[in-house]
């Protein structure tokens, strides 16, 4: 049975999600309500939330709800072309209503995905002004580590080399979504080979590497180029475990150590590598502790049940922290390209990023808990919200009936002929189109429940050494 604290740790984060998911939903229909009234519509419904509504008062001839799934909103404007069909009818007589001129249409339906670029803006100035946390390892084009036997290393890669072309386009980063990021270029790549160029102790070299494909079980998303590196990351201390070498050494949390018996790490695999080729040897590690090094000598152990020796620690995988001030320009542009890549590559036959590999309503919630999982979180899900406004906004005006740029589509196709489309032929697209919809969401979330931890994964196990090592302390490292 989980503990009480993390019990509320976890409703609270839960909490914090649902706020800013329902934010970013509801932001959108109150830009379709606010330019239908606007415009002359009628507004028949406004509600939050859906299911049955806990509570709601009629005001101005319009009906305001509060639903009890908490899951966004909707406006029910039964002028808009089909949208009574998916909104649901009341009641209301749509035929005794005033005809709407096609760029009334036009307007409220681009008013909802404004209305997130709207919000996009405001929370790019909030991440301008508190800043974005950047990892370490998400900045560098530092190669930190490289799998034994991995395409990687059969290609000749070394820790310490610095990319500096992937499959031809120029990086600036390890992580991200665009072709300035070094992963994003090895999953994006098309050819048997991905060549790169490198920089080693001055000199430009190129290699080409065979990629391959992480091993999936058959209903699972289809794994993706990898080619087995890790950035740059100097090994930062999560968790000192008691009685542990590390603790009768003086390690602390938030220590860092730049090296072991004076090899540079790049990486926390790489100590970890280090001991196993070394077991038993007393070790020299460099640590650094608020802008102070000095070397600390230490013996690993064998903890209770195990067979490996160990130092007793647990990493942090967060890294090491920077706060960078991105304006708000550079962060829609960035979300826009980081929207027009992945299309790119889902249109693309022989690309491996299919329609699987995005994420619905399950995803996308998991996303936002994870981040607020870090010490970073609010500042994390604010900069994810430019991002996530964007893609709604952008998703939206695809020329798709049922989404505003389907009305819009089909209020030009009105504008056009003169007169709106048979209601029959109305009812017909938006039946299909809402099928395939619902469809297409079911399809991604049946992935996404898969990504869940299911089996309670996700927290290291304990590390318990025998009770005659080391006593615990809080001093200072000790030299050797």
């Amino acid at each position: 049975m989980l503990p009480f604290g993390e019990i509320a740790r976890f409703v609270g984060t839960l909490f914090e999600v649902l706020l800013l998911f329902n934010v970013l939903i509801v932001v959108h229909e109150l830009g379709h309500f606010l330019a239908a009234r606007r415009r002359g519509l009628r507004a028949e419904r406004f509600q939050i939330w859906f299911g049955a509504p806990l509570w709601e008062k009629e005001i101005g001839g319009v009906v305001y709800a509060l639903g009890w799934i908490p899951a966004g909103g909707f406006v029910a404007l039964p002028q808009m072309a089909g949208a009574e069909l998916l909104e649901g009818k009341r009641g209301l007589d749509t035929g005794a209503l005033p005809p709407v001129k096609p760029w009334d249409k036009i307007l409220v339906a681009v008013a909802g995905p404004v209305a997130n670029l709207m919000l996009a803006v405001v929370f790019s100035l909030i991440v301008w002004l508190v800043g974005r946390p950047v990892s370490q390892g998400e900045a560098t084009t530092t190669i930190g580590y490289v799998f034994p036997d991995s395409p990687a290393e059969k290609a000749g890669l070394q820790p310490g080399d610095r990319i500096l072309l992937v499959d031809g386009h120029p990086v600036h980063r390890f992580q991200g979504m665009d072709n300035t990021a070094i992963t994003w270029n090895i999953v994006r790549s098309e050819g048997a080979e991905i060549p790169i160029m490198l920089e080693r102790e001055g000199k430009v070299l190129s290699v080409s590497v065979t990629p391959v494909r992480e091993e999936r079980g058959f209903l699972q998303r289809k794994g993706l180029r990898q080619i087995l590196i890790l950035p740059e990351e100097t090994p930062t201390i999560a968790q000192v475990f008691p009685k542990s070498p590390a603790a009768g050494a003086g390690l602390r949390p938030g220590d860092q150590i730049l090296s072991v018996d004076g090899h540079r790490l790049l990486s926390p695999i790489a100590l970890n590598d280090y001991l196993l080729r070394h077991p038993g040897k007393s070790l020299t590690l460099e640590v650094a502790r608020e802008g102070r090094t000095r070397p600390v000598e230490i013996v690993p152990e064998v903890p209770v049940a195990e067979s490996v020796p160990r130092i007793g620690l647990q990493w942090d995988l967060a890294g090491t922290m920077s706060i960078v001030h991105p304006n708000p320009l550079e962060q829609i542009l960035a979300s826009v390209r980081a929207m027009t890549s992945t299309v790119a590559a889902m249109l693309s036959p022989r690309s491996d990023i299919k329609p699987q590999h995005l994420s619905g309503p399950v995803g996308i919630m998991r996303l936002y808990y994870l981040l607020f999982q870090s010490p970073y979180g609010w500042r994390l899900a604010l900069w994810f919200s430019v991002l996530f406004n964007v893609n709604v906004a952008l998703l939206n005006l695809m020329p798709i009936p049922v989404l505003d740029g389907g009305h819009i589509l089909l209020s030009l196709a009105e504008w056009v002929r003169g007169r709106p489309l048979s209601l029959r032929v109305l009812e017909a697209l938006q039946m299909i189109f809402a099928t395939l919809i619902v469809g297409f969401i079911l399809y991604v979330t049946f992935f996404d429940v898969q990504d869940l931890p299911w089996r309670g994964g996700g927290k290291s196990p304990e590390m318990h050494f025998p009770a005659k090592t080391h006593p615990d302390s809080s001093s200072e490292p000790r030299s050797p």
